[in-house]
């Protein structure tokens, strides 16, 4: 069986890079699983990895789940191929020495990372894939602040009073009455 070794690295966080390898027959989600544990990630989010040209212009889409036609107003994804990582296998992927992919994470807090094939070999035995076989730089933690006591927070408003002032409707239709 053969191993695929892919590299990773961000635009966004300067000298931030992982090695990967994983076996050939191996699906995106195992990659995806082994990415999210390897950059400290929750997993909790969507992600995608893109199959792309050598200019990495998106080519196939490879969803973490089915999503259907959902994007299909986005007219730049609306003819773009989509595959579901839990049934694309790697090496029906892999199809270039040089091939490039890019792997977007959390979707509301898009993070993306750009991948790139290095090399086939044969597997290591005592092995086990996927795994992170270099691991340089760390993603900055979210400034997330959790409160212990919501009895922390002031929320509790005495009047009405609180929510508006009479003077900040003068002018409205005069059939409305504030009490």
């Amino acid at each position: 069986m053969y191993a695929y070794k892919f590299r990773l690295f961000s635009d966004e966080v300067e000298g931030l890079t992982r090695d990967y390898e994983i076996l050939s027959n191996q699906t995106f989600k195992d990659f995806h699983d082994v990415i999210i544990q390897s950059l400290g990630l929750s997993g909790n989010e969507l992600a995608s990895f893109y199959t792309t040209d050598t200019k990495w212009e998106k080519q196939v889409e490879i969803t973490l789940m089915d999503m259907g036609d959902e994007n299909e107003d986005d007219k730049e994804d609306a003819n773009m191929p989509k595959e579901v990582m839990a049934n694309a296998v790697i090496r029906d992927f892999i199809d270039d020495p040089h091939q490039k992919l890019i792997y977007e994470y959390d979707f509301l807090h898009l993070k993306t990372f750009y991948i790139e094939f290095i090399k086939a070999f044969e597997e290591k035995a005592n092995t086990t894939y996927p795994v992170c076989t270099n691991k340089v730089g760390e993603l900055p933690k979210a400034n997330v602040q959790i409160l212990d006591n919501f009895d922390d927070l002031d929320l509790e408003l005495d009047s009405d009073e609180d929510f508006y002032d009479e003077e900040d409707f003068e002018g409205l239709d005069s059939e409305i009455e504030i009490e």
